[in-house]
C-alpha cells in the first residue's frame, strides 16, 4: 500500500483489508513522514506500530515500536519500554525518527534492541545460583535438551539435589565471572577429601551442564568445568548376595522384626516396615527392575490378568518402553498392593504404591533404598544395597543354575545398549515383541529359584541350586 499521511482518526478506525479468499488479512498502512513508519493491523484487529528500514548491508528489517494507542498525547502507560508500549501516532513518529537517525549513522536499531535485551537478561544471571535456577527451569520446560530429548523428571530432581547439597553452599553466591577452573577444582577436591566418591564426579557433570547451558544462552563464553579429569576414582560394585543373605532378608521383609543400629554406639531402634513398602522390596527382588521403576508403578501400566507390566519410555533410564512379564508370585503381590492402595480411599490412586504427600504419585524411590538398608541392618548384613538385588538376580540367571543367555538377561534388566549382535536399528524399530517369551521364561525361572532359596517353594525342576553358596 502506498504511503499516506496518517491521522489519529484514520488510525483509530483502520481495519484489516480482505484477502483473496474474502477473509481479513494483516494489512500495513505506511506513513509518509517519517518514511518507514507503518501501522500494521492484524486479521483480528490488533494494531502495532513498526518501522521498516534497510541496513548498510542492504538487508531489510522491521522493528516493532509499540502497540497503537488512540489520542494525541503519549497515551496511557507510555512509561513502558519495548514492544508492549502503547504509542499514539505522535509518539510513534517520534520513535520512528529516532530509529531513522540510528540507521543513517550506520546502526541497526533491531540489533541494538536485541543486544540490550541480552544484556538486561545477563544482569539477572549474576551468580552461579542464578545460573542454576535458570538452567533447572529450562530443563523443566523442555527447552534445554543436550542429548536431543527432554530430561526426565527424576534426572532433573537428582541434579537439583546435587546442586543444593554440594554446589550452592560453596560457589552459589559467586559471580559467574569469578568461577574458574581453580574454583571448581577446590570444590571437587573438597568433596573427595570428605570421602565423597561417585557423587563428586556427578557433581562435576552437573556443573559442566549448567555452564554449557549458560554458553548456549550467551551468558558466558567459557565452561570452566570442561576438560577437567574426574576427581574421584570409581569402581563398579560387584556385591552379589549369598543364598543365606537372601533368605535372611526375605524373612525380615515378609515378617518385619528386629532392631536397627544406625551408628556404632547409638541406641537400637525397632525396625518399622509397612506392608506396601515390603511388597515393593519383594517385587524388586523378583522382577529385578530399578527402584524408581518399582516405586513409581502405575495401574495404567499393568495388565495383571495377562501378567504384563509395560513401563513407559519416560520412566525408563534408556528412554524406551520396557515390557516386564510378571511371574505368578509377582502377580499375587501386585494384587495385594492394589487392594492395600484402595483401603480408606473414595477414589483409587493411579499409583500402585501411593506416596504419602501426593497419593496420585508413587512413593519416593529413596524410600525403598532406606527401607532395604534398615532390613539389612536388622539382619546384620554389611555392605548391601537395594541395587545388589538386581545384580544378584542377573548373575543367577546368567549362571549355570538357571542358564539364561546374557542377551536375554540384558533385555530383562531393560538395558538398551546390548544388541546381541543385531543391528541397533533392527532392535529399535522391528523387535516389537521385545523378547517377551524369553523374558517371561527367564523371570519365571528366577522366581522359582529365589522362592526355593528363601524357603517358600520346594526345589524347582531343572534348576540346580548351590545351597548356602554365593551366586
Amino acid at each position: 500500500m502506498a504511503a499516506t499521511h496518517l491521522t489519529a482518526r484514520f488510525c483509530a478506525a483502520a481495519k484489516p483489508k480482505a484477502g483473496a479468499d474474502g477473509r481479513p488479512t494483516q494489512t500495513a498502512f505506511p506513513d509518509d513522514d517519517p518514511i518507514g513508519l507503518e501501522l500494521r493491523v492484524s486479521a483480528e484487529g490488533r494494531k502495532v506500530w513498526t518501522f521498516r528500514y534497510r541496513t548498510l548491508e542492504g538487508r531489510q528489517r522491521r522493528l516493532t515500536l509499540g502497540v497503537f494507542a488512540p489520542g494525541e498525547d503519549d497515551g496511557p502507560g507510555s512509561d513502558l519500554d519495548g514492544e508492549a508500549r502503547p504509542l499514539t501516532l505522535r509518539a510513534a513518529r517520534r520513535k520512528a525518527r529516532q530509529s531513522r537517525a540510528v540507521v543513517e549513522d550506520g546502526g541497526d536499531p533491531a540489533a541494538e534492541r536485541r543486544k540490550a535485551k541480552e544484556a538486561a537478561r545477563a544482569q539477572t544471571l549474576r551468580t552461579f545460583d542464578d545460573l542454576a535456577d535458570a538452567y533447572l527451569q529450562s530443563c523443566e520446560i523442555g527447552e534445554w535438551k543436550p542429548k536431543g530429548r527432554r530430561k526426565r523428571e527424576r534426572t532433573i530432581s537428582d541434579e537439583r539435589k546435587i546442586l543444593t547439597r554440594y554446589v550452592r553452599p560453596v560457589i552459589g553466591a559467586l559471580a559467574v565471572e569469578e568461577i574458574t577452573r581453580a574454583t571448581l577444582k577446590r570444590l571437587l577436591r573438597g568433596m573427595v577429601s570428605r570421602g565423597i566418591g561417585a557423587q563428586t564426579n556427578r557433581t562435576h557433570a552437573v556443573v559442566r551442564q549448567v555452564f554449557s547451558w549458560a554458553i548456549s544462552e550467551e551468558r558466558t563464553s567459557a565452561n570452566p568445568a570442561a576438560g577437567l579429569a574426574p576427581m574421584a576414582a570409581e569402581s563398579p560394585r560387584a556385591r552379589v548376595l549369598s543364598n543365606d543373605e537372601l533368605k535372611a532378608l526375605w524373612a525380615v521383609v515378609v515378617a518385619p522384626g528386629g532392631r536397627v543400629v544406625d551408628e556404632e554406639g547409638s541406641e537400637p531402634r525397632p525396625l518399622y516396615l509397612s506392608r506396601p513398602v515390603a511388597i515393593a522390596l519383594q517385587l524388586s527382588a523378583l522382577l529385578l527392575q530399578r527402584r524408581n521403576e518399582v516405586a513409581g508403578m502405575m495401574r495404567s501400566e499393568l495388565d495383571v490378568d495377562n501378567g504384563a507390566w509395560l513401563i513407559p519410555a519416560e520412566r525408563m533410564k534408556g528412554g524406551r518402553p520396557h515390557l516386564v512379564p510378571l511371574p505368578p508370585r509377582a502377580v499375587e503381590l501386585i494384587r495385594e498392593a492394589l487392594t492395600l492402595a484402595d483401603l480408606g480411599r473414595d477414589n483409587p490412586s493411579p499409583a500402585v504404591f501411593p506416596g504419602r504427600r501426593d497419593p496420585r504419585k508413587g512413593m519416593r524411590p529413596d524410600a525403598l533404598s532406606h527401607a532395604f538398608a534398615d532390613v539389612a541392618k536388622a539382619c546384620g548384613i554389611e555392605g548391601a544395597t537395594l541395587h545388589d538385588l538386581r545384580r544378584t538376580g542377573a548373575s543367577a540367571m546368567a549362571s549355570e543354575r538357571v542358564g539364561i543367555t546374557p542377551f536375554v538377561v540384558s533385555r530383562v534388566l531393560g538395558h538398551t545398549a546390548d544388541t546381541g549382535g543385531a543391528a541397533a536399528v533392527t532392535l529399535r524399530h522391528y523387535a516389537l515383541h521385545d523378547y517377551a517369551p524369553e523374558k517371561r521364561r527367564a523371570l519365571e525361572a528366577w522366581e522359582a529359584l529365589l522362592l526355593e532359596i528363601v524357603g517358600e517353594r520346594v526345589r524347582a525342576p531343572n534348576v540346580r541350586v548351590i545351597a548356602g553358596g554365593r551366586q
